[in-house]
């Protein structure tokens, strides 16, 4: 293993197209799609005796993403009898503004890109599969509650179908048996595909300027009552198979169809939304999906809801009016985001 002086990479952000809160459930399936928006993570030698970081995301206290990941690689080193050198680590993010995030997943694409970075820099050649579970330690290890989503699509890019591990037993493999044997053990419930984009579709996306969490939403009281409740399971069930049949739909290339699921899943969040009482439809998100049904469409929230992004479908052969949906989109006060998904993360070099 030999050290480079300089390393840059790259990691996108993401949107849920459906599946969010139920992919919390080991084994439970989500769509997710990277976008064109990324963390550039620059890794270097600090100059000093210790590790450096800095961030437009704020100061280290504020950036436990990008120390997990630096962590976790120093862990993984540690086990080969050697030592992580001392870092300076520059990010810059494209998935935030004044400091307020737009609900891409920066979390996510800060620790895959750091991840990325201070491996390649240490010589460490990783696969997308390791680098994802090296990165999916990391976050977890801060709050297992998320379900690495956000991480697989930052890892892999594209348009991918997503099934999360159980992360608290993965976090305890890697305590009892070291992180190498985790990157190598099976991680039950764990599954990554590669889909096609869809076929026909115009995607747009609005940011209500209200960041919110995933994580933090589902782990209110009265959610988690109802996580062992029967109506919890009906979601579940209702958003695996809206998941299935989306696959489907974007695997034969039928917008039509896809646009149905994705109604689907939003009838489903608001049911969630009214009987776990998390606040996933603000004022802001249910206009969102209100104009964009009004000329065609098809929008829901994405992840947390609460505030953060929405995104429609529109059938570009009916040649909608994106101007029009765009200006009443701001009149109720959603930003459009020029948002577009991001290609797949192909290359198999040392990442």
């Amino acid at each position: 293993m030999t050290a480079r002086r300089t390393v840059v990479r790259r990691a996108p952000g993401k949107l849920f197209l459906v599946g969010e809160y139920a992919v919390v459930e080991p084994g439970t399936p989500s769509i997710l799609m990277a976008v064109d928006r990324d963390v550039v993570v620059t890794v270097s030698h600090s100059g000093t005796a210790d590790t450096v970081i800095a961030s437009d995301l704020g100061p280290r206290r504020r950036s436990p993403h990008v120390a997990a990941a630096i962590e976790i690689v120093g862990r993984l080193l540690a086990e080969h009898g050697l030592r992580i050198p001392a870092l300076r680590v520059a990010v810059s993010s494209r998935l935030h503004e004044d400091g307020r995030k737009f609900g891409l997943g920066s979390s996510g694409a800060v620790t895959v890109a750091t991840v990325a970075a201070v491996a390649e820099f240490c010589g460490l050649l990783l696969s997308h599969d390791h680098l994802f579970r090296l990165s999916l330690l990391a976050t977890a290890q801060i709050d297992a509650r998320g379900s690495g989503g956000d991480v697989a699509a930052s890892t892999w890019g594209g348009w991918i179908a997503y099934r999360a591990p159980d992360r608290a037993r993965v976090l305890e493999l890697a305590r009892r048996q070291g992180v190498r044997a985790a990157l190598l053990a099976p991680w039950t419930g764990l599954e990554v595909r590669r889909l096609p984009p869809p076929r026909g579709l115009t995607l747009e996306v609005g940011w209500t300027g209200r960041p919110a969490s995933t994580a933090s939403l589902a782990s209110t009281p009265h959610h988690r009552t109802w996580r062992h409740s029967a109506s919890h399971g009906r979601f579940v069930e209702t958003s695996t198979d809206v998941v299935h049949a989306a696959i489907d739909a974007l695997t034969t290339g039928d917008g039509p169809g896809l646009l149905r699921q994705v109604r689907r899943a939003r009838r489903a969040l608001a049911q969630l939304d009214q009987e776990a009482g998390l606040g996933i439809f603000t004022t802001e998100l249910t206009a969102l999906c209100e104009v964009a049904e009004s000329v065609g469409g098809a929008a829901k929230p994405s992840g947390a809801g609460g505030g953060d992004c929405g995104l429609a479908l529109l059938d570009a052969r009916a040649h909608p009016d994106i101007a029009h949906l765009h200006e009443r989109w701001t009149a109720a006060g959603v930003r459009p985001l020029p948002i577009r998904p991001a290609t797949e993360r192909n290359e198999e070099r040392p990442v």
